[in-house]
């Protein structure tokens, strides 16, 4: 069963209330918790779509959208592939594409928001392992012997490395590739770090639906852990991204974070 706000999978011994939609970085709907299967959502006409983002990375989406809605990735290497925040929904046609680019041989959601049907995309994968921050383990609603949890850095493949800086989540995580970007170097950051509408800024936020900032010191470590990649593209979780210049972008928003939050811009206010 599926929480249709945030569309993470729980197990079939349902709690009152989705209790990452109860906790203060989301929200539970005005109508209250409402429980969905799969087969429900594709009565509903929920598909899954994939598409090109540049070479080697895919975009996988639904149509027109569950829960959070969150645009999943798929990095795809010579060595296998990763497939990033998964989707809050499965079908025959999205297991078959993403299997047309190679074998899957991890599925990691950047935070417990994004967690999605991960067991099912594992089942449907030839059991590729589910890897879950240790941090965030008690996020899981819907256990299984397939989660592996992880902590620190990671190099789940060949040039895909995996970084918890945390903020959003404790264990919240951020995957480097360093093909990406033409081999510039490439962050997908889920919203640990939310690429902007206007594509040159990103913020830093404990909830973004609720509004709720990180502190200054956090945004500065967040940060300071990401800089030690090479990098100059960054994606997000939805459709906006930072094409270039990622780096330096990075930085300055962190600076423009820590002047608002310390009062440094007060006078303008």
């Amino acid at each position: 069963m599926i929480c249709r706000t945030c569309a993470v999978e729980h197990s079939q011994d349902l709690p009152p209330r989705c209790h990452i939609c109860a906790d203060e970085r989301q929200y539970l709907p005005p109508g209250g918790q409402q429980w969905v299967s799969l087969a429900q959502l594709a009565n509903e006409g929920q598909r899954t779509g994939v598409g090109e983002l540049e070479a080697g990375l895919v975009e996988i989406h639904t149509t027109p959208g569950v829960g959070i809605g969150q645009r999943s990735k798929l990095v795809c290497t010579p060595a296998g592939n990763l497939m990033w925040d998964p989707p809050g929904f499965i079908d025959d046609a999205g297991v078959e594409a993403v299997r047309s680019y190679g074998a899957v041989v991890a599925i990691v959601a950047s935070h417990p928001h994004m967690f999605g049907v991960q067991v099912e995309w594992s089942r449907a994968l030839d059991n590729a392992p589910v890897l879950v921050a240790r941090a965030d383990l008690g996020w899981v609603a819907r256990h299984d012997p397939i989660i592996e949890p992880w902590s620190g850095d990671l190099d789940v493949l060949p040039g895909v490395t995996l970084t918890q800086p945390g903020g959003h989540f404790p264990g919240s995580a951020i995957a480097h590739w360093g093909a990406g970007a033409g081999g510039r170097g490439v962050l997908l950051t889920g919203d640990t770090v939310l690429p902007n509408p206007d594509r040159a800024s990103v913020s830093f936020m404990r909830s973004y639906p609720n509004r709720i900032p990180l502190s200054a010191a956090v945004v500065d470590r967040v940060t300071t852990q990401l800089e030690r990649f090479e990098f100059d593209r960054i994606y997000g979780n939805f459709a906006d991204f930072v094409d270039s210049d990622a780096r330096t972008i990075l930085r300055r928003s962190a600076d423009r974070h820590i002047g608002w939050v310390q009062g440094d811009f007060d006078h303008l206010t």
